[in-house]
């Protein structure tokens, strides 16, 4: 009787602190089986990466603070890394799924993220990160929502949707790497997709019979959070739905200004949530458009994503053309100011109860000044590479953040200019040098003819500035410092520049790269090193005990495939935890 009471006693204990834990910081596990499939989303036959045998991959719907567990099993040919657009890693590069932090998973391996979307809310996206494979698929939606304490600054929608919209070419990631290898350009992409499909055939001659579309259906009088997210190569996209305002709410993780547009620029890397009205009379359905920007139109055409918005009482197809974009092929100053008008919601909570405006970042000195400049290729050693203020990035053997860990010398540099180099372009495994806790200005100039955005891991920037010419230091009196939008991903027009401020408070290797896939594997990106010179726990979290090693520390990894391990790890925590909250609710009754 005594043992019984005892051991009633000790699994109470135990469900008592399970029960804590879960109700703290709950965990998400998903499993990802990457491979490839035969699709044919333009019509055409084609390898295309695939998630759990579903192009797009699924959609991670998280609240701020949960824990994500993701097992990724590799059956592609070819390494693999997920990176994880806008989600901070606070902490943990580790988890950052760049080859700057990460070595690649091998072909028929796996590989187990682990980390919490701390003090995050907001629409994001992940994808495959190596070698153009962004351009096969592999890629689907990232949600976090806000917790229940904190309210949203609108009503509760009456459905979410996800929207992933890119410009689509019929040669897969490794036709396309050769492409690029042989010092040419990739040329005009065959379509756009919209959630993985192609056009809807709102032209004969443009669209071929038999296309597969995306169909969203919806309910007069309600409203939808629309997150729209350019997955594409490198094309900006002009986003609309015939005859609706989209209200523009939130962007990689900051609630906005709320105003209505009828169509709105997207670059390449940026994700954006509407509201959507359904408020129409539904006398057809509506045409759902993403067509490309900044180029001649006339050999673009086909270069238009098509879907339908359906209302349940749809009168009809959806017929005629399309809702035109905006019409300045020629004069980029409309779509600037658009962009100038997307406004920090000063007044909104977003992750926490205290206002996004109360970090009031115009105030803040900064510490450091980097201008990054990109121009057209060039041609280096004999290779045609793209550069950031002179230096095509080299990505290391050895990842920079595990060179660093087991302090190996020689693995990079950090020596990247402050202003661009003004000799000859260089190749070089080159890294900016941050300051935990310093407040920095990156100023990045496009001096080239084509549209550039730029992505920075690790951190939410303020947009401060952007306009036409050259920047100079007169620039900043033209900085918006109060409520300039906090993202990760932000354009760069031809011929213009765009200013950012960071606080770098988030420790670790952190990816600076153009979000234009072709730019970025030609060697346009960078590193960011922020290390606190008292290492603790409190500002990064230890190397994972499951990292995989490569280059000078290839001999650290473990020779044997431990992909079922790691699947079945995963699997026996969850019917582990299942069955203790299972016992955990019995016990009252057989006590």
């Amino acid at each position: 009787m005594a043992f019984k009471s005892f051991f009633t006693l000790f699994l109470i204990h135990i469900c008592f602190f399970a029960s804590l834990s879960y109700a703290e910081d709950p965990t998400f596990y998903h499993d990802f089986v990457v491979s490839y499939i035969t699709a044919s989303p333009l019509g055409v036959l084609q390898q295309v990466i695939a998630i759990n045998g579903k192009f797009p991959g699924p959609v991670i719907n998280v609240t701020t603070n949960n824990n994500v567990v993701v097992n990724v099993r590799n059956k592609l040919d070819e390494n693999l890394l997920f990176t994880w657009a806008g989600i901070q890693q606070r902490r943990s590069s580790w988890q950052d799924g760049v080859l700057g932090t990460n070595c690649p998973i091998p072909p028929k391996w796996n590989w187990t993220y682990n980390f919490q979307v701390k003090d995050q809310i907001g629409s994001f996206f992940y994808f495959p990160s190596l070698n153009l494979q962004r351009a096969s698929g592999g890629y689907g939606g990232f949600i976090i929502n806000n917790r229940a304490v904190i309210p949203i600054p609108f009503a509760t929608p009456d459905g979410d949707i996800t929207i992933l919209i890119g410009d689509w070419y019929t040669k897969n990631h490794t036709a396309l790497r050769k492409t690029l290898d042989a010092g040419k350009d990739l040329g005009i992409p065959d379509g756009v997709l919209i959630n993985g499909k192609g056009p809807y055939q709102y032209n004969t001659t443009l669209v071929p019979d038999g296309i597969d579309y995306e169909t969203i259906d919806v309910h007069p009088g309600k409203t939808y959070r629309l997150r729209v997210h350019n997955v594409g190569v490198s094309t900006t996209l002009n986003f609309r739905i015939q005859n609706h305002n989209l209200l523009l709410a939130e962007s990689e993780g900051s609630y906005t200004v709320q105003q209505n547009y009828t169509s709105l620029d997207i670059h390449v890397g940026q994700s954006y949530s509407f509201l959507l009205t359904t408020d129409q009379n539904a006398s057809s359905d509506y045409y759902i458009v993403a067509s490309a920007r900044f180029v001649n139109e006339s050999h673009w055409k086909k270069v238009t994503g098509v879907g339908i918005l359906r209302y349940s009482n749809s009168k009809g197809k959806a017929a005629g053309p399309l809702p035109p974009a905006p019409s300045d092929e020629f004069d980029k100053t409309f779509s600037m100011n658009q962009a100038r008008s997307i406004r920090w919601n000063v007044s909104a909570s977003g992750a926490r109860p205290n206002p996004q405006g109360s970090f009031r970042y115009g105030s803040i000195n900064v510490t450091d000044v980097y201008v990054l400049k990109n121009k057209p290729p060039v041609m280096i050693n004999g290779k045609r590479r793209t550069t950031l203020s002179g230096n095509s990035f080299v990505n290391p053997a050895t990842p920079i953040r595990l060179a660093d860990q087991y302090k190996l010398k020689g693995v990079y540099k950090l020596d990247f200019p402050k202003r661009p180099l003004t000799g000859a372009p260089r190749m070089e495994t080159s890294v900016i040098n941050g300051t935990f806790r310093g407040f920095i200005e990156i100023i990045l100039q496009n001096n080239d003819t084509k549209m550039q955005s730029y992505h920075v891991d690790g951190y939410a920037f303020f947009v401060v500035g952007m306009d036409y010419g050259e920047w100079t230091e007169n620039s900043r009196g033209t900085y918006n410092k109060w409520d300039g939008i906090a993202r990760s991903t932000i354009q760069v027009y031809p011929g213009a520049w765009t200013a950012i401020l960071i606080s770098l408070d988030n420790v670790g290797i952190w990816n600076i790269r153009a979000e234009n896939l072709d730019s970025w594997y030609l060697g346009q990106e960078t590193y960011i090193k922020v290390v606190n010179p008292e290492p603790t726990n409190k500002t990064e979290l230890p190397i994972p005990d499951d990292a995989l090693f490569c280059g000078a520390l290839s001999k650290l990894q473990k020779p044997e495939d431990i992909s079922s391990a790691a699947s079945l790890t995963i699997g026996q925590s969850k019917v582990f935890f299942t069955l203790l909250m299972i016992i955990c609710t019995l016990i009252p009754i057989f006590h």
